[in-house]
């Protein structure tokens, strides 16, 4: 039987290159840790039956053999989506897969099942917990991918962010979470919240295989460390950077920031000017506002039965004018070139908090995203690294952020971060 964390897809494909192992070994090690766990984490919503293994094609498959967890707002055709509605509106099954489910298959990837999402990937949480803590969220809105992947129970699953429901969530339970570039990963067949901002990412419990599954869904090259990180300008900003910090989130900041210099690499403050900051209330009002248009036809006919904060933001969607929405999207569009200019003449990568601490305690609520927000409006690639204990030795996360369209290089930065 295969132990999940002495294994990444990488070596899991040289094993099976060497006949060490068999296609089927790492579906049989989940499909055990999920019997195992599942009861307590509550990860999933629904878990697929094996019907055929993929068959190797002509060409290499990064990922032939490699179960993966699809989050429950992803059009799957052999499988239900519920869209983390709790069952008031299911659909048995798509036409066809998501796009980013046959892009999956295609390197041989095998869908283990569907992941817990909150209500249509906004705040009011569904069953999943924490598996450091089964008293407390694994954040959301990708908390079921986010808990399985923490638990041993799949290698990679698939995330959407729209606020912070990738990094957040990573953060919380200890595991890689990679946000990328705005559009980088095609959305179709994927239920839309909020269109401008809506992004595919995915959950790992190790960089190697966060990379191996970028070149595998980008045709990307392979991503490799470099010798280490001399000349690599690090800039210190949390967005916003007003809200004073738990402790044990400056102290992962710290040690992060001490690694990086270890690597060689120079550590600053970066003094962005305070419209970075008033990124979030732009953020909230572009959220709203196209919530309130994607999710028009659910609320006409399952308003009593939604989420009282999902409602919420609906209706206040729905009394944002159009030249306000207008506004945030200029705002956001203006520092998004700013940022680049910034990238290009003062720093490599950003450092900045994840989420405002370890995960709280309780399952009502699944945390704030107030240091995602931001970053997530300006379409740029952020990256959570699972490096810090905090309380009661609960995980807490850092992120890193590059400029729109250097995902390769932030991934390459953590690849040498962790050598």
């Amino acid at each position: 039987m295969i132990e999940p964390n002495d294994l990444t897809i990488d070596s899991f494909q040289a094993r099976l290159a060497k006949r060490e192992s068999h296609t089927l070994a790492w579906w049989q090690t989940c499909q055990a840790r999920i019997q195992r766990y599942e009861e307590e984490v509550q990860a999933w919503e629904h878990i697929a039956p094996l019907k055929f293994a993929p068959r190797l094609s002509e060409k290499s498959q990064l990922l032939h053999g490699v179960p993966v967890g699809v989050k429950d707002n992803v059009d799957t055709a052999e499988m239900p989506t519920t869209w983390g509605t709790g069952g008031y509106l299911r659909s048995p099954g798509a036409v066809v897969d998501a796009a980013v489910v046959t892009l999956l298959k295609r390197q041989g990837a095998m869908v283990l099942g569907k992941t817990v999402s909150t209500e249509f990937a906004y705040f009011t949480p569904g069953k999943t917990r924490n598996p450091h803590d089964l008293s407390r969220t694994p954040g959301g809105s990708s908390s079921g991918s986010a808990a399985a992947v923490a638990a041993g129970m799949v290698p990679l699953a698939l995330g959407t962010q729209t606020a912070g429901s990738i990094i957040r969530p990573a953060s919380y339970c200890g595991v890689w979470g990679f946000k990328p570039t705005f559009n980088t990963v095609t959305f179709s067949g994927i239920k839309a919240f909020a269109p401008s901002m809506d992004t595919l990412g995915w959950f790992a419990r190790n960089i190697e295989d966060i990379c191996t599954a970028f070149s595998a869904l980008t045709r990307s090259v392979v991503i490799e460390a470099m010798p280490d990180l001399r000349g690599v300008r690090v800039g210190l900003r949390n967005l916003p950077g007003n809200v004073t910090l738990d402790p044990d989130v400056e102290r992962a900041l710290t040690y992060a920031a001490e690694r990086m210099e270890q690597f060689g690499a120079r550590v600053f403050p970066l003094p962005l000017d305070a419209r970075y900051d008033e990124l979030v209330a732009h953020h909230q009002v572009v959220l709203a506002y196209e919530a309130s248009q994607t999710l028009s036809s659910e609320y006409e006919h399952y308003a009593e039965q939604m989420g009282t904060k999902l409602v919420e933001l609906i209706e206040h969607g729905m009394a944002i004018c159009y030249a306000d929405y207008r506004k945030s999207l200029i705002a956001a569009d203006q520092l998004k070139h700013a940022l680049s200019k910034v990238f290009d003449k003062q720093i490599d990568v950003i450092l900045a908090a994840s989420a405002p601490g370890v995960a709280p305690e309780g399952l009502h609520a699944t945390g704030d995203p107030v240091f995602c927000r931001g970053w997530t409006l300006l379409g740029v690639p952020c990256l959570n690294l699972p490096l810090s204990k905090g309380r009661e030795g609960l995980p807490v996360g850092v992120q890193l952020i590059c400029d729109r369209w250097q995902d390769e290089r932030l991934l390459s930065l953590a690849r040498t971060l962790m050598a």
